[in-house]
Formats: C-alpha cells, sequence, structure tokens
C-alpha cells in the first residue's frame, strides 16, 4: 500500500492512499461474499449467488458499500500507522478511483494532533526548587491523634451530639408512605459528620440528645445500589449518643499501637515515618515542576478540536461524579461557590495544560527513542488487577478488547520521559541560590500515571 501526506492546515492533512490492486480485489470478493449471505435469490444457494447475478439482482453499488464499510477504515488505520499520524476528529473521505484490476484510491483528509519535535539541549538543564521537608511538632501530634482515634472506645454521654461522635438510630426511608427497604436501618451505629448517608443527616443530628425524632427528605446515597439518588423521607429515631474515649498517651498505649515499648520509641518511629512521606511528596512535586517548567518554555498552538474533546471529557468526568452523588453538577458546583461557565473555563485551563504535558513528554520519548517492554506492560497490569481485586489475565484481557492497552502502554512511555527529564534536570533546595543544584537520585523518583481511563 503506498500513501503520501499533505499539509493543507496547521493541524489538517489530506492523506493519499493507493491499495494495489490485488489486495482491493481480495477485500472486494470478501463483500460479494457478505452480501451472498445475506440475500435470498431464486435458484441459488445462499453464499453460492454469482458476482453477476448479485450485480443484477441487488446492485453493485450495494457490494460497493459493504466493501467501502468493512475494507476503507481498515485501509485507513494502516495508512495513519505508517505515516504516525494520530487523528483528533472523523477524516472526510474521498475516493478517487475504485475499478477492479487497478490499484484503489481514496483520499482523508482528517485534523491530526499536533507533533513536536525537541532537542536534547531544550529539555535538559531545567532549572527548579524542591520543597523543603521539615517534621513539625504539630506533625507529629496531628499523627499521634489519629492513631489514638484508631483505638478509641465508644461511652455513652448525656450531652447532645457533635460532629465525631456515634448515635445508635433507627433510619426509615418511604416513598408516598411506603417503607425503602434499602434506606431502613435498625439499631444503626453511625458517625456524625462522616457524610455516610448524606450531608442533610449530620446537620440535623449535630445537636440533638438520646430519644429526639427527626424528620428529612434527601436522597439515598451510594449505599443504597440501584436505587441511589432517589428522593425519599427519611425519620430518624436518635437512641443513644456515644463519644470517643481517647487512650492517654504514654508507654502503654505505645505498646498497644505499635510494636514499640515506650512512647519515645513510637514518636521517633512516627516522625521517620512523616518525613519519609514528605520526601515522596517533595519527589512528587519536583517532578510537576520540572515538567511545568519545561511546558512554560515550549511554544506549541492546540487545534480547538483536540481542546474542546479533553474539555468535555473533563465536564463529563464530573457530572458522572455528581451522580454517583446523587446531586446534578449544579448543585455539586454550587456548593463549592462554582458555576458551570466557571468550571468549564478552568477545566479548559486543565485540559490545555495536560495536552501540552503529553505533547511534550511523546517528543522527549521519541527523542530518547524510549520504548515500552512487553514486561513493563505485564507489570502495570498486575498492579491494576491487584487494585481491583481481579485476576491479570482477565485484566489484560478487558484492556486489549476496549484498546486501553495502546493508552497504558503510552503511560508507560511519558513515565520514563519524565524519569529522563527529571534525571537531567538541575534541581536546587527551595530558597536556594540559583546554581546550587543537582538531580536527585533516581531511585527517589516515582511516577503515578493517569488511569487508564483518563488516558489520552
Amino acid at each position: 500500500m503506498q500513501t503520501s501526506v499533505d499539509r493543507i492546515d496547521t493541524h489538517k492533512v489530506k492523506l493519499r492512499v493507493e491499495v494495489p490492486p490485488e489486495v482491493f480485489g481480495k477485500d472486494l470478493d470478501r463483500a460479494y461474499r457478505e452480501v451472498a449471505q445475506q440475500v435470498r435469490i431464486p435458484g441459488f444457494r445462499k453464499g453460492k449467488v454469482p458476482r453477476k447475478v448479485i450485480d443484477v439482482q441487488v446492485g453493485r453499488e450495494t457490494v460497493l458499500g459493504e466493501f467501502l464499510e468493512d475494507a476503507v477504515p481498515g485501509y485507513y488505520r494502516e495508512a495513519l500507522r505508517e505515516n504516525d499520524l494520530a487523528p483528533i476528529a472523523d477524516p472526510d473521505l474521498d475516493v478517487e478511483q475504485l475499478e477492479e484490476g487497478k490499484p484503489f484510491v481514496f483520499t482523508a483528509t482528517v485534523e491530526v494532533r499536533p507533533r513536536l519535535k525537541l532537542e536534547a539541549s531544550e529539555y535538559h538543564g531545567v532549572e527548579v526548587e524542591r520543597p523543603a521537608v521539615e517534621v513539625s511538632e504539630d506533625d507529629l501530634g496531628r499523627m499521634l491523634d489519629s492513631l489514638r482515634e484508631r483505638f478509641a472506645e465508644l461511652e455513652p454521654v448525656a450531652r447532645s451530639a457533635r460532629s465525631g461522635d456515634y448515635v445508635v438510630i433507627d433510619l426509615r426511608a418511604t416513598i408516598h408512605g411506603e417503607e425503602v427497604p434499602e434506606g431502613t436501618r435498625t439499631d444503626y451505629l453511625y458517625e456524625v459528620g462522616s457524610g455516610e448517608l448524606g450531608a442533610k443527616l449530620d446537620a440535623e443530628l449535630e445537636g440533638k440528645r438520646a430519644g429526639e425524632i427527626l424528620k428529612l427528605n434527601d436522597r439515598l446515597p451510594e449505599t443504597a445500589g440501584e436505587r441511589a439518588g432517589q428522593e425519599v423521607a427519611f425519620q430518624v429515631l436518635v437512641k443513644e449518643v456515644k463519644g470517643k474515649k481517647l487512650p492517654d498517651l504514654d508507654d502503654g498505649f505505645a505498646k498497644t499501637a505499635s510494636e514499640f515499648d515506650t512512647l519515645d520509641e513510637l514518636r521517633e518511629a512516627l516522625r521517620e515515618q512523616i518525613r519519609s512521606n514528605k520526601e515522596r511528596a517533595a519527589d512528587s512535586e519536583v517532578r510537576d515542576r520540572v515538567l511545568q517548567a519545561l511546558i512554560d518554555r515550549v511554544e506549541v498552538e492546540l487545534p480547538d478540536t483536540l481542546v474542546d474533546q479533553e474539555t468535555e471529557h473533563r465536564v463529563l468526568h464530573a457530572r458522572e461524579r455528581a451522580e454517583r452523588l446523587g446531586v446534578t453538577l449544579d448543585q455539586l458546583l454550587s456548593a463549592q461557590g462554582l458555576d458551570e461557565l466557571r468550571f468549564r473555563a478552568d477545566a479548559r485551563d486543565h485540559a490545555v495544560r495536560a495536552i501540552k504535558a503529553d505533547l511534550v513528554l511523546e517528543a522527549v520519548a521519541r527523542a530518547e527513542g524510549i520504548q515500552v517492554t512487553a514486561e513493563e506492560i505485564g507489570s502495570e497490569i498486575a498492579g491494576l488487577a491487584a487494585a481491583l481485586g481481579r485476576e491479570p489475565e482477565e485484566v489484560a484481557k478487558g484492556l486489549d478488547r476496549s484498546g486501553q492497552v495502546v493508552s497504558l502502554a503510552g503511560d508507560i512511555i511519558r513515565s520514563k520521559a519524565l524519569d529522563v527529564l527529571v534525571e537531567h534536570a538541575r534541581i536546587r533546595p527551595e530558597g536556594g541560590p540559583p546554581g546550587d543544584s543537582g538531580p536527585p537520585e533516581p531511585s527517589e523518583i516515582e511516577i503515578a500515571p493517569r488511569t487508564v481511563e483518563e488516558a489520552s
């Protein structure tokens, strides 16, 4: 198959494809066989109707339509691969020659994804600051408080309920007086402020005492299964209020909550854990800063179609998230002090940044000759399968069927390209003078690639 590409606009190309007559002929024969299987003509067995009879009885145009629908997409995809083009919209196809015994010729005019070319000198030596890592007493105190919360005991209290308390409730949900089992619970231990049954219930429970009855209308939570999001009437009987009794912060607590014998040993271990967490966060921030610095260096004009698609993907994702919470997108945005116009503007800004990031990393990957191995893809699939609680083979088949293996491979390549950027970056301590820099140890750097659903 012969192909040629003519650029007719900044982001639009005209792809000319010439399919050899022997290949075209086989695919046209296949189209005739498909049509023969679909029609019934007296005197001929199904699937055995001669071509001339099909042309007369059915029409050659029907066969050519079958051929164009079945074979041309394959020719088109192969031509895209040969010319390393990534379309961002459906093509406008134009058949130039369709005669048996001659090459089949067609053109595809299509908008394509931009392609950057970077030299090593353009992406080596990016200079950024690494956030300082310090562990304060407040950090340690919050970690200890969190640990004490895990070992807290509940005890009945005579006061009204506060956020963080637990209440024992009888919850009854109804629609027009008919009980909804998915929203009805008896002697249910519920944490006030957890949001498990909705923010409205949490707000109503605060300040209430044992024996009080609440009535409110709200939507069923996600835990209600297929009925999640339905509007119901709730009646709630508060039967008991329980507060948390935190354990004393002493050596006994250290022995109960950890493998250490003393509180001092526990505090030191937690201090190191906090430091390690902050080091990882600083490494991640360095990666973001290095990538952003390179994005700021590069000028690239993005096609509106590509930006619009990415923006709509983000809006759709937000809309689906709102639906899972049982509200509309407008309601979710309103709770955050936003409207859809402002949200779309922000989504568009993020879309532009994400697209530029991908283009930059892809350019680095090409310049460095970065490839992805079967072992790396297998490792990523194994990690994804573990997170989903499924078998790797099952996840691999699903990704292959949906075509998302390509997206997964792209994530790995971009991650490796970012590794190269960080390896060659000039990283100085935050607040340090320019020039006081050096690359971090590669082993300290990690990346969390985008999810498969979000990968482009």
